[in-house]
């Protein structure tokens, strides 16, 4: 199916902008200027224009279903995007909610990128609210007064995942994590993800925290067009250090929650995955989103979620990029 210039009709809930002001600052927070994001989108304005949204999108209100596409084993919802033709390739579900457990780190990482201002080495003191209890929860370590980069936060947040990483950002940013739910909530509206409602940074499971196919594409495709993103997802490992609180320092080797980046999953030929993100709960079951190419440099967003298990969730995924390379 075709998309349109036009914004999307579906979603004519929108903000005029965010309102970033009336956050209580922190001691870890460093003062910043909100950026003007107009550079960095393609043809789409100010983070304040009216629409808020991109003028080309991937539309589809309904299932579509190739012919020669292999039906997809467990998944809940899954969607095939082609962005760089605007077309719906393959949707089952799409605007069906569900939990999205760690790809809500993508919707942190958005927000990230769109207010800051250093360089990557500014270091950012940690809290005492980074203290996550929940069993199983994936975690880089961090605790109270550690010293860590905003370098190495992001790729806690990206590649591995770490829930920790998600709070000390949102905190970073917005002064509390409760005022950066706020913002990301904001932030999803205005990119007429009008069927998504978060209660953290990080995607551990709350009833009322839950999107869809369709909104997490919307998402992925505005942060993706940060170099700085493109670059953390498409790496298999990350190692670096950082400084306890007691002055020691501490290193870092990280593996790729990405099973196509780390190796151990095979890539359909004809098809390059550049990166994306991870997400499972007992709850949300297995879920991923990528941004992929085909042969003839064509870009590609892909979402699974809800899938019964890891095995099954690439098994699902690489039918989906087996559409992008015929």
């Amino acid at each position: 199916m075709k998309c349109t210039s036009k914004a999307w009709k579906a979603a004519a809930v929108v903000l005029a902008g965010i309102l970033l002001s009336g956050c209580g600052q922190k001691a870890l927070i460093k003062e910043y200027k909100v950026r003007d994001n107009g550079s960095v989108w393609k043809a789409q304005g100010s983070y304040g224009r009216r629409a808020g949204m991109a003028q080309n999108l991937c539309v589809a209100n309904e299932d579509i279903m190739p012919e020669n596409a292999e039906p997809l084993a467990g998944a809940g919802a899954a969607g095939l995007f082609d962005i760089s033709d605007y077309q719906v390739l393959y949707a089952s579900k799409i605007h069906e909610k569900h939990y999205p457990a760690s790809i809500t780190k993508v919707m942190t990482a958005l927000l990230f990128f769109e207010h800051y201002q250093g360089d990557y080495t500014d270091m950012v003191t940690v809290s005492e609210n980074v203290v996550i209890n929940e069993s199983g929860a994936q975690l880089c370590g961090y605790k109270a007064g550690d010293q860590v980069s905003v370098e190495q936060l992001l790729n806690g947040l990206l590649m591995y995942s770490g829930n920790d990483a998600a709070v000390i950002l949102a905190e970073y940013i917005a002064g509390s994590e409760e005022a950066f739910v706020g913002m990301m909530n904001d932030r999803a509206v205005s990119l007429g993800a009008t069927n998504t409602h978060f209660m953290n940074p990080h995607g551990l499971h709350n009833d009322e925290h839950y999107t869809t196919a369709y909104d997490l594409y919307l998402i992925f495709q505005q942060v993706m067009q940060y170099e700085k993103f493109r670059s953390i997802i498409n790496a298999p490992s990350y190692e670096g250090e950082y400084r306890l609180a007691n002055g020691e320092t501490k290193s870092v080797s990280w593996k790729s929650t990405n099973l196509f980046l780390s190796g151990e999953k095979e890539i359909p030929q004809g098809a390059t995955v550049i990166g994306g993100k991870t997400g499972t709960t007992k709850a949300a079951g297995s879920c991923l989103i990528l941004l992929s190419k085909n042969d003839s440099n064509h870009d590609f967003v892909s979402v699974v979620l809800q899938d019964t298990d890891r095995n099954t969730l690439y098994a699902d995924m690489t039918k989906l990029l087996g559409q992008i390379s015929k």
